[in-house]
């Protein structure tokens, strides 16, 4: 049957009229892809197309708080291979052997890999200028060298748990290096071309370089000297004492910065790998965990001085050596116990059974809030990395036994940079801060300050007069307790000692200690405050007798290199029998030979030189602090000496 012409003409219409339709949606299409979306597209095909040949940025430096520069990188160049552009691979591959000084096969197998491009790696990654100089000039199809980054640590070992390393990729893996590797490693470059399927490059165009930004370098609160005094200290007590851990931190009280610190064993950045990956793995000063013995005696002062519930200097404690709680002796560490002494002498002392009735007066809730709240059982929140918490006991499990330990420093877990931060606080005015090694953001080419990391304050935790008073009494130990081996003459010193068991298998070991001290200068205005652990050390496990010692030869050195002046008011030592008092020279110029041996005699060795009645010159001179007995010798002349003429 014939469609009549009107269906026909119907028909024909109805395709016009789709036809016209995809037509437009056609030409809407391609003006939406030319117009709108042209310029994406072709960003989008250029990207296909193009290859980018990196290059690292230089890794920001790290310096000490005086610019010291501690670890930097040096451009060093590296080899890489464009596959789709090596005409002759295995002739490649031998001629770059010989100038590697690697494996021709090992080095065929990289260049050859169906990659867009190859690192040659290890023997090609941060060669010498001159091994770059030769490979360049042999100008070899499809083969770059680049440029690269190698990290230098010039002072070895020092500081290295603080800085850390990095990668072959100059990634940071450890200490400051990995906790700021965003900001150090910077944004890196390229030189790009464009290439087809095959990675071919195209003719006719050209090659685009972006030069790389880099990082910022990083200034530490970390004094490369105070950090040689320490780790010179360090050395010598791991000797000394062949012990299997040795920690120090040196700190400023009044703001959470590390002046030093440090742990032993140690290792060397640059070659880490050749050292026992527990050793760069582990910063102890921040990661190890112990009983803190008698040097936790301090948080327990401060908060009985804080909450009124002793009365230092007016009232009497009788120790007989122990003290019952619960069915259970806990004993003091002086068998037969210290007899009656006024609460002062009990912190002189370190006398347990006083510390434990401190801590019955205070009961569980205040004692362990303070605890708390000098941030014990958390992490100080330091920017390193492998913290540990420490542990404390929970409320639950407190009972009176448990509270006694606790109040002399035995059950609890703690760790180093708990104990200074604690400490720096119970000193400082009662101010607990974050403690941290960054100090400042510098511009690597203009040496501008670009951001400076300011000092957290986490909380108030004890009252100024509060603080006065534990810095009072910490002197007081040192001058007269059991930190009389930490006393510097001239300097006013406060401190207290620490004597724990260790823990072995569940049990406290007889034989096995950590001893410490902890010391801070000058006692009535801080600068800075130093913690020093033994892990077993050989012969006597005394804090006093190893730690003090190890605090003192730091603090003296540190407050002459910090120029902090000697003090006329220093609490005068006690001294035991045996040791040797710190006598002051008198002004002998002028005085007659008579008098000074008449009066001086039993204090010092006098020896003459030259004749006459009266003393000329003598050394050492007047005002000079010398021990008890030694030897002044005496210029003497027939005339009085000028100045002391009418």
């Amino acid at each position: 049957m014939r469609a009549s012409n009107v269906t026909v003409r119907r028909r024909l219409f109805i395709a016009l009229i789709i036809g016209t339709i995809i037509f437009v949606a056609l030409i809407g299409r391609l003006a939406y892809v030319q117009l709108w979306k042209g310029s994406e597209l072709a960003q989008m095909a250029e990207d296909n197309w193009r290859r980018n040949i990196p290059f690292a940025p230089k890794r920001g430096e790290i310096l000490d708080r005086n610019g010291v520069k501690l670890t930097y990188s040096v451009s060093t160049p590296s080899v890489m291979a464009i596959p789709a552009q090596i005409k002759d691979a295995k002739g490649t591959a031998a001629q770059l052997a010989l100038v590697l000084q690697a494996p021709e096969d090992s080095i065929y197998k990289q260049m050859t890999k169906k990659e867009r491009i190859n690192r040659i790696q290890p023997a090609g990654r941060k060669i010498t200028q001159e091994k770059a100089q030769e490979i360049r000039q042999l100008n070899l199809p499809g083969i770059v060298v680049a440029e690269d980054n190698q990290r230098y640590y010039p002072f070895g070992s020092l500081a290295a748990h603080i800085l850390g390393f990095t990668g072959i990729d100059n990634q940071g893996l450890a200490g400051a290096e990995a906790m700021y590797d965003k900001e150090l490693t910077g944004i890196r470059g390229s030189i790009s071309y464009m290439a087809d399927a095959a990675g071919r490059a195209l003719e006719g165009t050209t090659e685009e370089y972006s030069k790389p930004k880099d990082g910022l370098n990083l200034q530490l609160s970390i004094d490369s000297h105070l950090q040689s005094i320490l780790e010179r200290e360090l050395d010598q007590a791991l000797v000394q004492y062949q012990a299997k851990n040795v920690i120090a931190i040196m700190m400023d009280p009044n703001n959470g910065e590390i002046l030093a610190m440090g742990g032993r064993p140690t290792y060397e950045p640059s070659h880490f790998r050749d050292f026992p990956a527990e050793t760069y793995n582990r910063n102890l000063p921040i990661w190890m965990t112990y009983e803190p013995g008698s040097t936790f005696k301090i948080i327990t002062l401060a908060a009985a001085v804080e909450e009124k519930k002793i009365d230092l200097k007016n009232e009497m404690f009788f120790d007989p050596g122990f003290i019952k709680v619960a069915g259970a002796n806990l004993r003091c560490w002086k068998r037969g116990g210290h007899g009656s002494e006024t609460f002062l002498q009990v912190v002189e002392n370190s006398c347990n059974p006083g510390f434990v009735l401190m801590g019955q007066r205070l009961g569980k809730e205040k004692l362990f809030d303070y605890i708390a709240r000098f941030g014990f059982g958390k992490k100080t929140g330091i920017d390193l990395g492998g913290e540990e918490n420490g542990i404390m006991f929970k409320p639950a499990l407190v009972g009176p036994v448990e509270l006694a330990t606790t109040s002399f420093g035995q059950g609890v877990s703690v760790t180093p940079i708990q104990q200074i931060t604690a400490v720096s606080a119970a000193i400082n005015g009662g101010k607990l801060f974050k403690p941290h090694v960054g100090k400042a953001w510098i511009h690597p080419e203009t040496g501008e300050v670009i951001e400076t990391i300011q000092p957290e304050l986490v909380r108030n935790v004890i009252s100024e007069e509060t603080s006065r008073i534990v810095r009072e009494t910490l002197e007081s130990v040192v001058a007269k307790g059991t930190g009389r081996n930490a006393f510097i003459d001239g300097y006013r010193v406060g401190g207290k000692t620490g004597t724990a068991q260790k823990v072995i298998n569940g049990r406290y070991s007889a034989d096995e200690h950590i001893v410490s001290f902890i010391g801070f200068a000058p006692a009535d205005n801080p600068k800075i405050v130093i913690y020093a652990a033994v892990d077993d050390p050989e012969g006597l496990q005394f804090g006093g007798l190893i730690a003090a010692p190890l605090v003192k030869n730091m603090m003296a050195d540190a407050l002459r290199y910090m120029k902090v002046e000697p003090s006329e008011k220093q609490i005068a030592r006690d001294y035991k029998y045996g040791e040797v008092p710190i006598v002051e020279v008198p002004d002998l110029i002028g005085a007659t030979v008579e008098d000074i041996y008449e009066d001086l005699n039993s204090n010092f060795l006098l020896a003459k030189s030259g004749s006459g009645k009266y003393v000329l010159s003598q050394a050492p001179k007047a005002g000079t602090r010398i021990e008890k007995g030694s030897t002044i010798r005496l210029f003497l002349s027939d005339s009085l000496p000028p100045e002391k003429q009418d």
